[in-house]
């Protein structure tokens, strides 16, 4: 199974720069998608091809949305705030029921469209999109500190959410994979400045220490630093401005975390860094794995 995740930074202007080509051609099987940045009756719904489309757009104009594309239609669907649209191939979104799983923390995060939860219908796998807040480089930056708490108490409510959420789906016989821009850089290998970033947003020892702690053998592994463990990056993320794309000053903020026994079952792992600044779909590439799932069912 082939499983990509790619924050669009605006399904229109990710259309109109060649996102369609592009999941063509890769033929994924599932794709996770964040900043799509659209209410619903202003989806292009042309491109999103034959998938069936779940998404939560929340209530800010112009603002984050994630999905998750499927080649068969979720059998479970979970939301933050119990909020969340679906359509197939040659239909219209409609809204349908989804499980609500806010936590106290995430509860002022309900509306804004950043996680969704599926469980797929043809492996046993549930599958989430996260868009995870920027928050700031308080207090290295004045005036910055309440969307630097923001930022902590999402983090706190999520982590909580993360090994709820990994938990019931073991137990339902399902591995987990949460996908997504969770807006850190782990390491100094997932950010190319790493010596002048250490008080920027992103890249707070804080964050960072949050970061590892989601993750470990019997929780979470970071697909593509298990099956790239010496390498810098791959990055997944440049600036629009100066040189950053064509020196490759990236930074790695958009990963592939899973359960145990799906993480062993990667086969592969890369980032589709277009050939060209031109060719940009966004200002991230997609991250895209394969999966051995039919392991899974041995």
């Amino acid at each position: 199974m082939r499983i990509g995740t790619h924050n669009v930074n605006g399904i229109r202007a990710a259309l109109r720069r060649g996102f369609r080509r592009y999941w063509d051609e890769t033929a994924a099987d599932v794709v996770a998608l964040q900043e799509v940045r659209c209410r619903v009756d202003d989806l292009p719904l042309e491109a999103f091809a034959d998938y069936h489309v779940t998404l939560d757009t929340g209530l800010l104009p112009g603002r984050n949305g994630v999905a998750v594309l499927t080649r068969v239609k979720p059998a479970r669907v979970r939301a933050l705030d119990g909020t969340a649209y679906q359509f197939g191939p040659g239909l219209v979104p409609e809204a349908v029921p989804a499980e609500r799983i806010v936590n106290r923390d995430l509860a002022r995060f309900a509306t804004e469209g950043r996680y969704l939860e599926v469980d797929l219908a043809h492996a046993p796998v549930r599958v989430a999109s996260l868009y995870l807040p920027k928050g700031a480089a308080w207090p290295h930056e004045e005036g910055s500190e309440e969307k630097y708490q923001r930022k902590m108490r999402f983090m706190r409510g999520f982590a909580r959410l993360l090994t709820a959420s990994r938990r019931e789906a073991a137990a339902e016989g399902r591995e987990f994979l949460v996908m997504g821009d969770f807006n850190i850089a782990h390491t100094r290998q997932d950010l190319r400045n790493w010596r002048t970033n250490q008080r920027s947003e992103g890249f707070l020892p804080e964050e960072r220490e949050w970061f590892g702690s989601i993750l470990g053998a019997r929780s979470l592994v970071d697909v593509v630093r298990h099956l790239h463990p010496g390498a810098d990056g791959p990055y997944t993320w440049w600036s629009w401005r100066g040189q950053a794309w064509t020196n490759d000053a990236g930074w790695r903020i958009d990963y592939h975390l899973a359960s145990a026994a799906l993480a062993r079952s990667a086969t592969a792992a890369w980032v589709g860094r277009e050939a060209s600044y031109e060719d940009r779909i966004s200002d991230h590439s997609p991250v895209v794995a394969d999966y051995d799932t039919a392991a899974l069912r041995r």
